[in-house]
């Protein structure tokens, strides 16, 4: 019965992340019709994603210690601020600038997009949130109204290193403050720090012997035990500039 659970919940994933492909491929048509719908669409299915991967956290927690990893705590910690939304941050940066006169309020602000290499590329896909709230959810010194007070200040403390250390969060605010982005101008591509939390999770299963059932499990088991790979020591940086 507990193997039958795992499964499902790899599936539900598999299934969360082919959604979210097909609803991206889909976004830049629907844009031009509707672009509340292809904007709330996407968010909506990235939003899935972390759900789905909160659900395989709760089943498998004994067999992969999720908080050792900074992605893959960092997901749970997004998933949680998202699904108990007591606050306003992780807005997405298509919602944020092409929504409720985004552009128009930042206009001729410049701002840093940061990503990191997929298989020693740039990703296919992003998707942006901005660094800051990650640091509002976690870092006291902030003085943000916004903490996450499901964790202990440890707790917190811990992620925040393991963040730095291993996702390079330090490497990303010194580069931002030496060419003089403010903080809150800084947004960061999710997809690769997904991808590689699946693929750790996605492999460590597979080498307990878990099988892969489903569809989309077994579509997405040999990219995901096999083939992807995220190099966090690879930063790329891309400006851009808010001119309406």
């Amino acid at each position: 019965m507990i193997t039958k659970i795992k499964q499902i919940a790899v599936d539900k994933l598999s299934n969360t992340m082919r959604m979210y492909s097909e609803t991206r491929f889909n976004f830049e048509r629907l844009k031009l019709v509707d672009k509340e719908e292809a904007i709330n669409n996407l968010d909506r299915a990235f939003e899935a994603k972390l759900e789905a991967f909160h659900s395989l956290y709760d089943v498998t927690k004994s067999d992969f210690n999720y908080f050792e990893h900074a992605d893959t705590a960092l997901l749970i910690l997004i998933r949680n601020a998202i699904h108990h939304r007591d606050h306003d941050l992780f807005i997405s940066w298509n919602k944020e600038m092409l929504l409720n006169g985004g552009l128009e309020r930042n206009n001729g602000a410049e701002f840093l997009l940061t990503s990191n290499r997929v298989c020693d590329k740039p990703p296919v896909m992003q998707y942006y949130y901005k660094l800051e709230d990650v640091f509002f959810r976690l870092d006291k010194s902030l003085g943000s109204p916004f903490l996450e007070n499901r964790m202990r200040t440890q707790q917190k403390e811990d992620l925040l290193k393991m963040l730095d250390e291993q996702l390079k969060f330090k490497d990303i605010v010194d580069y931002a403050k030496s060419e003089r982005y403010p903080i809150k101008q800084i947004y960061l591509n999710l997809i690769p720090i997904f991808t590689s939390a699946v693929v750790k999770v996605f492999t460590e299963l597979k080498s307990k012997g878990l099988r892969f059932e489903g569809y989309d499990a077994k579509v997405y088991e040999e990219p995901f035990t096999n083939e992807l790979s995220v190099d966090y020591s690879v930063i790329d940086y891309k400006p851009l500039r808010v001119l309406v």
